[in-house]
């Protein structure tokens, strides 16, 4: 299940630095950062190997048309806001509408968190003005801090250190409430929080909780013990982000010790985005020869070709669920810039796990100047992703979404209706507007409604 021989002879953790790397922060002191990576490299691996080997395994059932992908999290997260509560309520809100899914599909869903390492963020220019003064882009916590000032904005390589232990942090409290009963589904009822129970979508999860318990009370008149069964009192939750800072990522690669492969121990799957995916670049190359599971995130003008080649550099072998096709295009034109890709994969074989992310093509700035996306273009971007894939007779596999465990106002309508002018009351991402519970438990439900609607489920 690791990568393929060849690679292994021909790749090495470093060789990406032979290629160009976009998106990197300009440091002040390169000994400083020489210094960070040798310590981030004697530290701990955050994940393990077999881990990785298990979400690939699951993936695999996704690209067989088996199962279903639930990848959410933080647009960006914060040094400033990590604490327990937050993991809690943004976990809760990946568990609720896994149920939803879980329960409305029929199939099993994969859960995977934007969590514990997403903190890099591509930028479109590495400088900004700022009244009148030309600032380097804040490109997240792991490089330099979002204030408006010349020392905030100069990249910090402490900060690549103070990343990795609070993703070591993190992980430790998902694998604490994933396997330590808070994922029990006999506590269905318990995951719903005071803001959401309160609403429309809410009183809709409760009465799919008490199917749930009504049919959990089924199996125990049968015999069958609930209570202990391990499967039922704890999930699976994978770790992921965006492989954006290639030192930081070669710093955490480690050499399996049962199989001998290479493995970015950063985080279980990996993924490159649409502003660094060129076949000539260090992204591709390094990711290329890591043995995660890695995603590729594909814009409106990709084209066939583009997608075939990036499926033969980064899966050769054609392992099923080593790689992750994340389309991100826009509601408008998802439909018929998707189903020229769907048709040149399926026709050359390459078992892929096509998945959403309708977040990235729908932003905007409000009237307030406030980036902004709207939960209806949200919605219709997966419509059309849908559509595409009942066309072309393939498995759409997921969705990739932007969320918070938070009553924030950052994304407009959903079932609460949020307008322009309510974005000021608790907005508070430090990069892209990101869904609230509310919004995100709907999408979870119009997201069932949709795949049996468009026939592919």
């Amino acid at each position: 299940m690791g990568q393929p021989s060849e690679v292994a002879r021909t790749w090495t953790p470093s060789s990406w630095q032979s290629f160009e790397a976009a998106q990197q922060p300009t440091y002040p002191d390169p000994g400083a950062v020489d210094s960070a990576l040798k310590q981030i490299h004697g530290f701990p691996p955050l994940v393990f190997a077999g881990e990785a080997r298990s979400l690939q395994a699951q993936l695999g059932q996704v690209a067989a048309g088996n199962a279903f992908v639930l990848q959410a999290g933080d647009c960006a997260e914060s040094f400033d806001e990590f604490s327990a509560v937050n993991i809690r309520e943004k976990l809760r809100v990946i568990l609720q509408m896994a149920v939803v899914l879980t329960y409305s599909l029929g199939v099993p869903v994969v859960k995977v968190g934007r969590i514990a390492g997403q903190f890099a963020k591509p930028r479109s220019s590495p400088f900004e003005k700022i009244g009148g003064e030309d600032l380097p882009s804040f490109r997240g916590h792991i490089v330099n801090a979002a204030a408006a000032t010349s020392a905030a904005r100069t990249p910090d390589p402490d900060r690549l250190v103070q990343a990795y232990h609070q993703s070591a942090s993190t992980l430790n409290l998902v694998r604490a409430f994933t396997k330590g009963g808070f994922a029990d589904l006999n506590r269905v009822h318990a995951w719903t929080q005071e803001f959401v129970a309160s609403s429309a979508e809410g009183q809709r999860y409760e009465q799919l909780a008490s199917e749930i318990d009504r049919a959990l009370k089924f199996m125990r008149s049968c015999g069958i013990e609930t209570e202990t069964s391990d499967s039922l009192r704890s999930v699976d939750v994978f770790t992921s982000h965006e492989a954006l800072l290639l030192g930081y990522e070669e710093a955490l690669t480690r050499q399996d010790s049962v199989g001998g492969g290479w493995y970015d121990c950063s985080a279980h799957m990996l993924w490159i985005g649409e502003r660094t995916r060129q076949l000539d670049g260090a992204h591709v190359e390094f990711l290329r020869g890591v043995g995660n599971p890695i995603g590729c995130k594909i814009g409106p003008d990709a084209t066939a070709d583009d997608v075939l080649q990036l499926c033969e550099s980064l899966n050769p072998a054609r392992i099923p669920g080593r790689l992750t096709l994340i389309s991100r295009m826009g509601a408008e034109r998802v439909e018929s810039s998707l189903r020229p890709l769907l048709q040149a994969v399926r026709e050359s074989g390459h078992p892929v796990v096509w998945q959403c992310d309708p977040m990235h093509g729908n932003t905007f700035s409000a009237p307030n100047g406030l980036k902004t996306r709207h939960f209806d273009a949200i919605c219709g971007e997966i419509a059309g992703f849908m559509r595409a894939h009942a066309a072309e007779g393939t498995w759409p596999g997921g969705i990739h979404i932007e969320l918070t465990g938070e009553n924030v106002t950052e994304c407009l309508g959903g079932a609460e209706n949020l307008l322009d002018t309510d974005l000021d009351g608790r907005y508070e991402t430090i990069c892209d507007p990101r869904l609230n519970a509310r919004q995100s438990l709907d999408l979870a439900f119009r997201v069932a409604e949709l795949m049996r609607t468009s026939g592919v489920a």
